[in-house]
C-alpha cells in the first residue's frame, strides 16, 4: 500500500493554490476589460432627447422610453411650457447643454417646430427625427400649413380655448380623431392629462430650420387627422428626409412604439456609421 508523507501533502497543497490563485488573478484582469469593452460599446450610442408636441407632455413617451434604455440609449424627455416657441426652444437649449456626445432630437407634432426653431445653432445635435411633426420652411407658420391644407383636419375642428388663450382637445375629438388607435381607457387617461398649448405657439415665425443643416428622418402616419398625411408627406419630402410610413393615428409612440424605436436606432446607425 501505498503512504502518502506530510512533505508530498504539504507539496499538493501549495500547488493547489498556486493554481487557484493564478486563476483568479485572470478572472480579475478580466474583469476590467470586458468592463471597458462594455463601456465603448455603450458609449458609442447617441443621446436621445424626445420633444413632445401640443395636447401632450413628456410622459406620452412612455413605451418609446422603455425601449430605448433597454437597448442602452441614456434618454430625455422632457416637458415643455408650450406657453411660446421661444421659451419651448430655450428648454431644449438647456437640455442640450447638459448633454455631451452626439444627441438625436426626437420632435412629435408641434415638438417638430421646435426642434426646427434650433436652426444653426444645435448643440451636439447630430440629427433630427419628425414623428408625425410640423417640418416648416424659413418664414412659413403651423397655421399657415393648416391653411394651406387640401381638407381641414378633423381632430382640430372642435378646439376649446380658455380665457387664457390656451387650447384644449374636447374628449369625443380627442378619442375618434388624435388617438384613435389607441386602448380607449388609455386614450381617455391621454385626454384628461393634455397639456394645453398656448395659440399663439401656431402663428410662430419659423427662422432658419434646423433641418438644412443636419440630416432628417421622418415617420409619416397615414391614418392621421391631425397632420394630415399628404400634409406631412409634403414636408418629409421638401426637407430631403429619409421617410418610413406606420399606419397609425397621429400618436404612433403611444399605439406604434415599435415603429418609432425602430426609426430613432436606424438614425443612430447612420450617424455612428458616418462618424
Amino acid at each position: 500500500m501505498n503512504h502518502i508523507t506530510n512533505n508530498q501533502l504539504n507539496r499538493g497543497r501549495s500547488l493547489l493554490r498556486a493554481v487557484v490563485i493564478t486563476v483568479s488573478a485572470l478572472l480579475i484582469m478580466s474583469v476590467p476589460v470586458m468592463a471597458q469593452e462594455e463601456s465603448e460599446e455603450m458609449s458609442t450610442l447617441p443621446n436621445i432627447v424626445l420633444v413632445h408636441g401640443a395636447f401632450a407632455n413628456g410622459s406620452g413617451w412612455s413605451s418609446v422610453i422603455e425601449h430605448l434604455q433597454a437597448e442602452g440609449y441614456n434618454v430625455i424627455a422632457p416637458t415643455f411650457p408650450l406657453t411660446s416657441v421661444e421659451a419651448d426652444v430655450a428648454r431644449l437649449r438647456q437640455v442640450l447643454n447638459s448633454l455631451t456626445g452626439p444627441t438625436l432630437v426626437v420632435g412629435h407634432s408641434y415638438g417638430g417646430q421646435v426642434i426646427t426653431q434650433l436652426g444653426t445653432d444645435a448643440p451636439n445635435v447630430a440629427g433630427l427625427i419628425y414623428v408625425a411633426a410640423f417640418a416648416l420652411e424659413e418664414g412659413e407658420t403651423i397655421n399657415g400649413i393648416y391653411a394651406d391644407a387640401e381638407e381641414p383636419a378633423p381632430a382640430l375642428a372642435n378646439l376649446r380655448v380658455d380665457e387664457q388663450g390656451f387650447a384644449w382637445l374636447l374628449e369625443d375629438d380627442f378619442l375618434n380623431y388624435f388617438a384613435s388607435d389607441v386602448d380607449s381607457v388609455q386614450a381617455q387617461v391621454m385626454q384628461a392629462s393634455q397639456q394645453p398649448p398656448a395659440l399663439i405657439l401656431f402663428d410662430n415665425v419659423t427662422g432658419m430650420p434646423a433641418w438644412k443643416s443636419l440630416p432628417s428622418w421622418y415617420l409619416l402616419t397615414t391614418n392621421d387627422d391631425a397632420i394630415l398625411p399628404q400634409t406631412q408627406r409634403f414636408m418629409a419630402q421638401r426637407v430631403g428626409a429619409t421617410v418610413v410610413e406606420v399606419d397609425s393615428s397621429h400618436v404612433p409612440m403611444v399605439s406604434h412604439p415599435d415603429g418609432v424605436v425602430a426609426l430613432i436606432e436606424t438614425a443612430a446607425q447612420s450617424i455612428s456609421t458616418d462618424n
